[in-house]
C-alpha cells in the first residue's frame, strides 16, 4: 500500500491505454483516493473510462489553458477532498503545423508552449492552495536532449516542460514540495497516434533499448510516476526518471 491514505489529482486520463490510466489505478490498489480532470469534448470520455477503474473516482472540469478552471480549482477540488499529497500533469497539445519545424509559426508554437510547458506552473500553483508538505507534483515528458525525427516544436516545448520543473523544485522546495518527471518511451496512445510519424519510434525503440521495448506496456511509466508520488523519494526533486528501456543511455 505505497499510497495508502494519499489523495491525488490526476490528469490526461483520455482512454485506457493513457499513462495517466494506469497511473490512477495503481494509485487505488496502492490505496490513494484519485480526482480525475478532464475538459470539453474529452469529459464524458474521461468519464467513461474512469468507470474502468477500480474505484470510479470524481472527474472535474480543468482546460489547464483557462485562467478561470485554473482559478478555481482548488475550490472544487475542496468539494472532493480536503488537501492534496500529489498531482500528475499528464498533458500536452501541439496544432499540427508545430509538427514542422521550419515551416511551423510562432501562433503554433505558442499554443503547444502554453498547453505542453506553462500548463505544468499553472497546474502546481492551481493545486498549491490544497497541497501539504511532504507533496509530490510529477509530469510525463519525452527525453527532450535530442532533435528527434517528427517531434520537431513538440520537443521544444518538452524541453521547455523540463526546465520549468526545475525552477517549480526551487520554488516549491521550501514548502516541502517535490516536482519530478518522468520521461517515458513513446507508448501508443490516443495524443501518440495525433502525431505525424509516430510509428519512426515505434519501429525503432525496440532494437534501441537494452533492456527491450514494449510500445503497448504503460505499465512500467506509470510505476514510476506512482513510486514519486509516494513517500519513497523524500529527498528527490528536479530529477528526471527515465523509464525508456535504457534508450536515453545508448550512444545510438
Amino acid at each position: 500500500m505505497l499510497l495508502e491514505g494519499k489523495k491525488l489529482l490526476i490528469t490526461g486520463v483520455l482512454m485506457d491505454s493513457s499513462i495517466a490510466f494506469h497511473v490512477a489505478k495503481i494509485a487505488q490498489e496502492q490505496g490513494a483516493e484519485v480526482v480525475l480532470t478532464s475538459f470539453g469534448r474529452t469529459f464524458k470520455i474521461t468519464q467513461t473510462i474512469a468507470k474502468r477503474l477500480p474505484t470510479t473516482p470524481p472527474v472535474i472540469e480543468l482546460d489547464v489553458t483557462n485562467p478561470e478552471d485554473l482559478g478555481s480549482l482548488a475550490e472544487r477540488l475542496g468539494e472532493h477532498v480536503d488537501h492534496l499529497d500529489g498531482v500528475l500533469h499528464s498533458i500536452g497539445f501541439a496544432p499540427q503545423g508545430a509538427f514542422n519545424f521550419m515551416e511551423g509559426t510562432f501562433e503554433d508554437v505558442s499554443v503547444a508552449m502554453h498547453a505542453s510547458a506553462y500548463s505544468l506552473k499553472s497546474l502546481a500553483v492551481a493545486a498549491l492552495p490544497l497541497m501539504t508538505a511532504g507533496g509530490s507534483v510529477v509530469g510525463l515528458t519525452f527525453d527532450a536532449k535530442f532533435a528527434w525525427p517528427v517531434y520537431d516544436w513538440m520537443g521544444v516545448a518538452k524541453a521547455a516542460f523540463e526546465s520549468t520543473n526545475r525552477y517549480l523544485a526551487r520554488d516549491l522546495g521550501p514548502k516541502g514540495i517535490r516536482c519530478n518527471l518522468v520521461a517515458a518511451g513513446p507508448i501508443r496512445t490516443t495524443a501518440a497516434k495525433s502525431i505525424p510519424g509516430f510509428q519512426t519510434f515505434e519501429e525503432t525503440w525496440n532494437t534501441r533499448a537494452p533492456l527491450g521495448w514494449d510500445v503497448n506496456n504503460a505499465v512500467p511509466a506509470a510505476q514510476a510516476c506512482a513510486a514519486l508520488l509516494s513517500d519513497w523519494f523524500p529527498a528527490t526533486t528536479g530529477e528526471i526518471v527515465h523509464v525508456d528501456g535504457g534508450v536515453h543511455a545508448m550512444g545510438q
